[in-house]
């Protein structure tokens, strides 16, 4: 089979008539720790995987957007003119969003000209990944080169983040978006969502003998529907009533006095962030002192918070963790936004079949659907590839 470079070239052709200018692409991610932080100025280790979105791209003589995809029928269409929160719907609002994003931060589309673009990808959808911001961060780079606008990787954060907020109209942090520009080969990025700064944190996984495994339940799961939104609007209660900016300004030891101003609910959100943030730290100190292979309790401790405390796993999920961990993975999590998607196991290289395949049976013995395991490797950030 052709590559997805090929087939993004081949594709972009087909639709339009004519040849790209080039490809870029950007990463897929999996969350190593720190799920739910980011929206709360707390801290995230994410790190790119080696699988990816690609966007062909050429500019057009007029003001005309077109946007097409492998995955859906049909090209999105608009101008530069038109395109804004209420005018993109659809799969296409990803890379529209993006043109409306980059307006935000201050990019002059009155400036520049329109463009086809055409998309591939092989970072599952719906599976926790991270599938849209690859798609955004690819199409980011991709505009940043063609219009000449030598933005830095940070303004390109902020603007794929403003279209999965505004366009698309998923309350996301930076996490995503951070790990698709910035990330790095065999190195997790440790990120502080509230300053933006970040800096690698090298995994070693192959000379440990380790893989990250993904195990995808095939739960679809959606950022912009009301489970997460809800989530972020307890967050933001909680850091309300204690008085803080966010929920990153409450350690652990603020806990005993949260529990008393907060109803129960709300304080296990806000429980949730609190240790969590302190997950993130530890496992930063755990990786630069110990490595890979002594991070497992936390990963498990990370997903118990986010199963009762948070409440945004699913029993796919909850078997996932269990089954992978009963058959010899050193820690177990969900990863991502949560209500579906998927779970990673940090496991032994020579033990990644029997554990894909235990994990296999015990899915169908509840009745589950065939899960999809697969291996990810740390990887690079967004770039341009031909």
């Amino acid at each position: 089979m052709p590559s997805l470079l090929d087939r993004a070239l081949d594709g972009f052709r087909a639709t339009f008539g004519r040849s790209a200018e080039g490809v870029w692409s950007a990463p897929g991610r999996v969350n190593l720790i720190g799920e739910h932080t980011d929206y709360n100025a707390g801290f995230v280790l994410p790190f790119a995987i080696d699988r990816r979105t690609w966007v062909a791209l050429a500019p057009r003589p007029d003001r005309v957007v077109r946007v097409a995809s492998d995955a859906a029928d049909g090209i999105g269409a608009s101008t530069l003119d038109g395109i804004a929160p209420d005018t993109v719907t659809g799969w296409s609002a990803y890379p529209l969003g993006v043109v409306w994003g980059l307006h935000r931060i201050g990019v002059p589309l009155a400036e520049v000209p329109g463009f086809d673009a055409y998309v591939v990808s092989d970072v599952p959808l719906g599976a926790g990944l991270s599938s849209s911001a690859a798609l955004e961060c690819s199409l980011a780079v991709a505009l940043d080169e063609l219009w000449g606008l030598g933005l830095a990787r940070t303004d390109l954060v902020r603007a794929t983040q403003l279209a999965e907020n505004e366009a698309v109209g998923a309350p996301t942090g930076i996490l995503d978006q951070s790990a698709a520009l910035l990330a790095e080969p065999d190195a997790a990025l440790f990120l502080d969502c509230r300053s933006g700064e970040s800096r690698t944190v090298g995994l070693g996984l192959a000379d440990a003998g380790l893989i990250v495994l993904v195990i995808d339940t095939r739960v679809a799961h959606a950022h912009a529907d009301g489970g997460y939104a809800s989530r972020r609007a307890a967050c933001e209660r909680a850091a309300s009533a204690l008085g803080v900016p966010a929920l990153r300004d409450v350690t652990t030891a603020d806990l005993d006095r949260a529990r008393t101003v907060l109803d129960e609910e709300t304080y296990r959100r806000a429980r949730h962030v609190a240790t969590e943030d302190q997950r993130v730290l530890d496992t930063v100190a755990v990786l630069e002192s110990d490595g890979a292979a002594r991070i497992g309790e936390l990963l498990l401790a990370s997903h118990a918070s986010l199963r009762d405390d948070f409440e945004v796993s699913v029993p796919e999920l909850d078997l996932a963790v269990s089954a992978a961990v009963g058959a010899g993975a050193l820690g177990a999590r969900m990863t991502g936004g949560g209500f579906g998607g998927s779970a990673l196991a940090l496991v032994p290289a020579d033990a990644v079949d029997r554990i894909a395949a235990h994990v296999t049976r015990a899915f169908a013995e509840h009745g589950f659907r065939t899960p999809r395991i697969f291996p990810v490797a740390p990887s690079a950030g967004a770039r341009r590839d031909v």
